[in-house]
């Protein structure tokens, strides 16, 4: 209880939104190979459409590869991004800080871990397989959240302090 009372509303906020990013990581490391599909084709064919806009005049075979290779970049891109949000969410969690320190070391390894156990989960839905790539993308996608956070950690310290500085005067 000492931790929750020593986190201030805007970590709590952000507490929040990692537990809710992790249900949702799990829920879709939950579905069977066919739901996944079924949510990738979805993104892929929106994929496809905005970059490929004459997909339909292609042979079958040329289709089908630019489906193949979209499908796995919209697959990728999804795990990358979701991790993103979850690095991002967890380093505002755990306050501002500097880069280098042991707390973002804490995000990084948090992130790694939970990929793990995302991976290891999924690995139990049918048709789907745990991934040590898979691993990687979100673990890269967790320190990207977290350089993001910290980026923004700093402009949202310096505009406080040209503040104070103008109150002062």
């Amino acid at each position: 209880m000492k931790l929750i009372k020593k986190l201030s509303w805007a970590q709590i906020v952000f507490l929040l939104l990692t537990l809710a990013i992790m249900v949702t990581i799990f829920c879709l490391s939950a579905q069977n190979a066919d739901s996944s599909s079924n949510t990738s084709a979805r993104l892929t064919k929106t994929f496809v459409k905005t970059f490929y806009g004459d997909y339909n005049s292609f042979s079958p075979e040329k289709q089908h590869e630019i489906w193949e290779k979209s499908s796995f970049i919209v697959r990728k891109l999804a795990h990358f991004s979701i991790y993103t949000a979850l690095g991002f969410c967890a380093s505002f969690t755990v306050g501002k800080r500097k880069l280098f320190t042991m707390k973002s070391l804490f995000v990084v390894l948090f992130g790694f871990i939970y990929a793990f156990s995302d991976e290891f989960h999924q690995s139990f839905s049918e048709g789907r397989s745990c991934e040590f790539r898979d691993m990687m993308i979100d673990t890269s996608g967790v320190f990207t959240g977290m350089l993001i956070s910290l980026a923004l950690m700093f402009i949202i310290v310096r505009i406080a302090l040209k503040r104070t500085k103008r109150h002062q005067k």
